[in-house]
């Protein structure tokens, strides 16, 4: 984990975004939208969690996973937006859950995710799913999300065209929260680039 923080009154800290296990890509942004890949139980480079619901795993132990495959998402979106300004809100989300063949209690396991998501971005964290249970995951994982997410056009274009400006670093060495809107946040900053595409 490092050291950036994505809210002030808690501990959640954004990882390295986990590297993609195939042939194919973490993200991929589409005019409004911002699909993700499957996330999953990551931490530090290793799978946190392995095993059935139901059977090795507890509930509790399935929200723990659920959620930690909600920060991973966070940090491919952080990646991607630089911001989290540029989120106008989580489209879907889609969890499956590796279960026993009678356990029920999917629910309780993706409210992991959810719980965080809102937690994080308030009402922006708001979102459909589905919850699927599935016989088996890769790596034995207990838990995999995906999600789509809709962004802002404008504030996506905005930010990492800002961390580029001499005047960003002034305005970081003033206020270290510049990326998660502080006081230079994208209302106060926008005017004084008109050239932004709408």
């Amino acid at each position: 984990m490092n050291a950036e923080i994505i809210h002030d009154d808690n501990d959640v800290a954004l990882p390295e975004p986990p590297l993609p296990a195939g042939n194919y890509t973490s993200a991929i942004r589409h005019d409004s939208l911002l699909f993700l890949s499957g996330q999953f139980p990551f931490a530090n480079g290793q799978l946190a969690y392995r095993g059935k619901l139901g059977q090795e795993l507890d509930v509790a132990t399935g929200y723990q996973a659920a959620r930690l495959c909600a920060i991973n998402a966070l940090a491919q979106m952080h990646k991607v937006l630089v911001s989290f300004d540029a989120v106008v809100g989580i489209a879907r989300l889609e969890g499956y859950v590796q279960t026993a063949p009678e356990f029920q209690e999917h629910a309780k396991v993706l409210d992991g995710a959810s719980d965080l998501f809102h937690h994080v971005l308030g009402d922006r964290g708001a979102h459909t799913r589905a919850v699927i249970g599935v016989a088996s995951l890769p790596f034995d994982a207990p838990v995999e999300i995906v999600l789509t997410i809709r962004i802002s056009p404008r504030q996506s274009w905005f930010w990492p065209r800002l961390l580029g400006f001499d005047r960003t670093k002034l305005m970081r060495s003033a206020d270290h929260h510049l990326a998660e809107g502080s006081i230079w946040n994208w209302e106060r900053l926008r005017t004084k680039h008109e050239s932004i595409p709408r």
